[in-house]
């Protein structure tokens, strides 16, 4: 498989490290001013760029041909792999998804706010996760419902 399986952390991460100039928000300046807000914007953007750079490599080499592979172990562990990836890759596009809303909410001002509460969500919620759209306690909640819905 010509590209390595990489995790949505993994990406995060670099695009983190891509962008930080020695700038990384916290909670002594003013939620969601200017400058936290064009942070998580140029964070948004380049993990988007990352990973739809990954997904360009993988369609590349889905592009080069079929799995060649002459012994039949060696052509299934290919297979395993290839659907991994692919399922990685269709995660990914989920979450592309989820940075253009989050990008949305930038644009609209609503970003960093819980969208059950109306509460701000936390920079460092939104440093670990900046499509996050609820506070913990919310999020908490929401998957408590989930659960006593699902063992209904």
């Amino acid at each position: 498989m010509a590209s390595a399986i990489t995790t949505d952390l993994d990406v995060l991460e670099k695009a983190k490290k891509s962008i930080a100039a020695g700038y990384l928000p916290d909670d002594d300046e003013p939620y969601m001013g200017e400058r936290q807000a064009n942070y998580f914007r140029m964070l948004l953007l380049e993990w988007k760029r990352s990973i739809l750079d990954a997904s360009s490599a993988t369609l590349q080499s889905l592009q080069d041909g079929p799995i060649r592979e002459p012994d039949l172990n060696d052509r299934a562990s290919s297979e395993t792999d290839w659907s991994i990836e692919l399922r990685t890759r269709d995660r990914q596009r989920k979450l592309i998804s989820k940075i253009d809303s989050a990008l949305r909410r930038l644009d609209a001002g609503e970003y960093g706010y819980c969208e059950v509460t109306g509460d701000p969500i936390g920079i460092r919620r939104l440093i670990a996760r900046p499509v996050a759209t609820m506070t913990v306690e919310a999020q908490e909640a929401h998957e408590r419902r989930e659960k006593i819905s699902r063992d209904d």
